[in-house]
């Protein structure tokens, strides 16, 4: 049965000792990078050996929201605008983009699950407070109620290709400047307005998000830790207080945000103490298999039931039926005009 530990490949191909790695029995789930495309048919031989290897098989998830953050960009692949070209056009015409919203979703979990991948890492529901040059163009908007509802349409247009979500970083990446890839984000502001404004966009989302990303960030105003260690936002804010049911993802463990939580083990100990049903180690083969050979886990019920929520639903459609499905196309022109109906200054 699929464990707790989200690892990545090197390459276009498994190697042998990936293969390996990926049958140990904590490993869940492999995420894909830009480097591991380089062809539709290379990425679906890709995608179908790494299901074969587990039964059930492992999830394979990216991050492909769109914008600069869209791992895989090549035809077929749609070309999918900044989120934040969504927030504009909803500042000029509300119900085209709540449906363009809707199109993008689908189109983007339906081209990405007719290639095998089964969760795309998205949306985000980080604030654009103007600051975060690491959220940026990717945040929808810097009203919640804006990010929340146009977010719900996103997640919506996914569901339609069967495809889970995973709403991040929370409780909220928009507002420190740092860039956890390689610092500390440090948020000063107070509990009661982090929840008012930052967090909003989750308590409103509800059920409908399946997966929860914390930040790397630390908020010293409730926890010394980031939130991705932190129990008093996992399990007290977000579980507790929000009542989310879902799948709590850390953030990758080799970003220089998770080094004050030690090294690799310790950090992957403390996301899962504090209420990450999975941990990701990337970019670092020799750390993910010392984490996987030292990490402490039992499995539960309750992971189990969490998993579920981001299992692809229903059989993929083949990218070639997609280009003669008049739903798909009809969506794909929508996204694609998105990248020239509203500048991105507006």
């Amino acid at each position: 049965m699929p464990g707790p530990v989200v690892v990545d490949i090197e390459g276009t191909q498994l190697s042998g000792a990936e293969r390996r790695r990926l049958r140990h029995p904590l490993v869940g789930m492999v995420i894909l990078f830009a480097r591991n495309y380089a062809s539709p048919d290379q990425l679906c031989a890709l995608t179908a050996e790494i299901h074969e290897l587990r039964s059930p098989p492992l999830l394979i998830a990216v991050d492909h929201e769109g914008g600069r953050v869209q791992r895989f960009r090549q035809p077929p692949f749609t070309r999918i605008a900044p989120m934040t070209r969504l927030g504009a056009l909803w500042d000029v015409d509300v119900l085209r983009a709540c449906r363009t919203a809707l199109a993008i979703g689908y189109v983007l979990a339906a081209e990405l699950r007719a290639h095998g991948v089964d969760l795309s890492f998205a949306p985000v529901l980080d604030l654009d407070w103007g600051r975060s040059g690491v959220i940026g163009d990717r945040a929808l908007h810097r009203d919640p109620r804006v990010v929340a509802l146009l977010a719900a349409q996103l997640m919506h247009g996914m569901s339609l290709a069967g495809m889970g979500n995973c709403g991040k970083h929370f409780p909220g990446h928009g507002w420190p400047a740092a860039d956890s890839h390689t610092a500390v984000p440090i948020d000063d502001r107070g509990r009661a307005e982090l929840l008012a404004v930052d967090v909003a966009p989750y308590r409103w989302l509800g059920v409908a998000l399946a997966g929860v990303m914390p930040a790397h960030v630390i908020y010293p105003q409730v926890d010394d830790r980031p939130a991705g260690f932190s129990s008093r936002w996992i399990k007290g804010v977000l579980r507790r207080q929000l009542g989310f049911t879902g799948a709590v993802f850390s953030d990758d463990l080799s970003m220089e945000g998770a080094s004050v939580a030690g090294g690799i083990v310790a950090r992957g100990q403390a996301a899962l103490d504090a209420g990450c049903d999975f941990i990701l180690a990337c970019n670092d083969p020799a750390s993910a298999e010392v984490l996987l050979a030292s990490i402490r886990w039992r499995r539960t019920a309750t992971f189990e039931r969490r998993r579920a929520r981001v299992v692809p639903r229903g059989p993929a459609v083949p990218m070639a039926d997609l280009l003669r499905d008049a739903t798909y196309l009809a969506a794909r022109e929508e996204a694609i005009a998105l990248n020239t109906t509203v500048p991105a200054s507006a």
